[in-house]
């Protein structure tokens, strides 16, 4: 078995792990321990936690995709994640949207977000050309992402 074979099914295990929780205890993202106030925002009031929700069902998907080298399926996942950017940085510019940690950077957090977009946009390419090695490397740069943007902005 190849170093990536084992580095992905690693990969796999830790993700599917992580969610256990979530699908053992309940089947509704309110008792998610990572989204519970994002049932209690109605919708349209605040894009990010609804674009957080999105991104957290459509990763989900991906990892499970890119596990099982499924391009088709891994751009079936993306398909919901359009759209989601925009809404946010309108959210930001209307007051919408506000940083439980680190309000102020509120720039840095668009360049992070921006920057995270596009890798989601590379994923997709390579999941059109079926690479299964590029569609793993952004995988995990994608998982990279969410962990350093949540560990600057969210308490």
């Amino acid at each position: 078995m190849s170093r990536t074979t084992r580095y992905l099914i690693l990969f796999s295990a830790i993700l599917l792990l992580a969610g256990i929780p979530t699908v053992v205890f309940s089947q509704h993202p309110a008792h998610s321990p990572h989204l519970q106030d994002a049932a209690t925002v109605p919708a349209g009031a605040n894009p990010l936690i609804e674009e957080m929700m999105v991104l957290d069902h459509a990763f989900r998907d991906i990892v499970s995709a890119v596990s099982l080298g499924d391009a088709d399926a891994v751009r079936k996942a993306l398909e919901p994640m359009h759209g989601t950017m925009e809404k946010t940085h309108a959210g930001v510019r209307e007051g919408r949207v506000a940083l439980r940690k680190n309000a102020g950077r509120i720039k840095e957090f668009k360049t992070m977000d921006f920057a995270f977009h596009a890798k989601l946009e590379a994923l997709g390419r390579a999941a059109h050309h079926k690479n299964k090695k590029e569609m793993l490397r952004i995988t995990k740069l994608l998982l990279d992402g969410c962990v350093q943007c949540h560990s600057k902005f969210r308490p």
